[in-house]
């Protein structure tokens, strides 16, 4: 029974492995492709705008959380029992930083977007899109302070926690903290509200404002505008938002499942992963710059291809004449 257990095990370790990886190879390919086509522009003077700075540094936060994610679910539990305690907890708090930043960068995002596309025009509207939108690069940066420092404070709860008594049990999923430790749960949950929150807000506002606009534009006399344009921001506002709804809910869910059973949900953090490379590629697809150079690039491989199958058609023909 036991052999049979254990081979049950290796046999889900190793499911979970390949599922892991064919997330992970198209989800580096992705990420690397926006991060590299941002960072090509800049480098070569071209225009770079607020929402270029955001997006490639989702790229770069999503790439660094599915490469700690397969280390820290395939990797890390190979070497546990040898590693000290404090490792461990660093782990952990590398981990929970990066999932904190792609949330903080998607509602800086959902911000960015909605104050340079939305027509507002108060006071407190027109001075955040003054002061954020030519800030960007500060607010990238102060997400990433605000992550670390999120994942700081539960890290700091977790060895009180540990210091006072409690008991650390090195073979469980979880590094972080004591099996079914409320301590954790409780400032993680609040650090994922807050972004939500502010994704909320403003992804609303976008959308209300997209859509005055196109209903005043539907009653005015001038029949020839174009409508396409702000019916398809809707459509990538709409998605967007569910996609990130999901994503926040599938996280919260994940902790939840971990303070209930006691055992960290992989497969939530794999559908995590999966939903990111989703949203990315979504972003190349309405992106122009980005779906632009993406169609050179396939184009390319189409002609490398074809170019190949040719040659070697021509090989085999000579070899026959021969």
């Amino acid at each position: 029974m036991a052999d049979s257990t254990e081979g049950d095990t290796d046999a889900q370790y190793l499911g979970l492995l390949v599922l892991a990886l064919i997330t992970l190879i198209p989800g580096l390919v992705i990420h690397l492709f926006i991060i590299r086509v941002n960072v090509t522009d800049w480098w070569k003077g071209r225009s770079v705008t607020p929402v270029d700075h955001v997006v490639t540094s989702l790229g770069i936060s999503r790439m660094c959380i599915q490469c700690a994610n397969i280390l820290y679910f395939f990797i890390y539990p190979l070497f546990r029992q040898n590693l000290d305690l404090l490792v461990t907890l660093l782990i952990g708090l590398i981990c929970d930083s990066l999932n904190y930043v792609n949330m903080w960068l998607t509602s800086l995002f959902s911000i960015v977007l909605c104050l340079k596309i939305s027509n507002f025009h108060t006071r407190l509207f027109l001075y955040l899109r003054g002061m954020i939108v030519h800030r960007t690069v500060y607010l990238i940066g102060a997400s990433v302070l605000l992550s670390a420092v999120n994942s700081l404070i539960s890290l700091l709860l977790t060895v009180t926690k540990i210091s006072s008594g409690g008991t650390y049990n090195t073979t469980m999923a979880n590094p972080m903290t004591n099996c079914a430790d409320s301590d954790y749960v409780y400032p993680v949950t609040i650090a994922v509200s807050f972004p939500l929150l502010f994704y909320c807000i403003f992804s609303v506002l976008l959308f209300t404002s997209l859509y005055h606009h196109t209903t005043k534009m539907k009653m005015s006399s001038n029949s020839s505008i174009n409508l396409e344009t702000y019916y398809s921001l809707m459509k990538f506002v709409s998605i967007t938002f569910i996609y990130n709804t999901v994503y926040f809910i599938c996280y919260i869910s994940c902790i939840l499942y971990y303070f209930v059973y006691c055992v960290n949900p992989d497969r939530l953090y794999i559908v995590l992963d999966f939903l990111t490379v989703l949203h990315s590629s979504y972003l190349i697809y309405k992106t122009a710059k980005l779906r632009s150079q993406m169609s050179k690039v396939l184009q390319n491989i189409t002609d490398f291809l074809f170019l190949r199958k040719d040659t070697e058609t021509r090989e085999n023909i000579e070899v026959v004449d021969l």
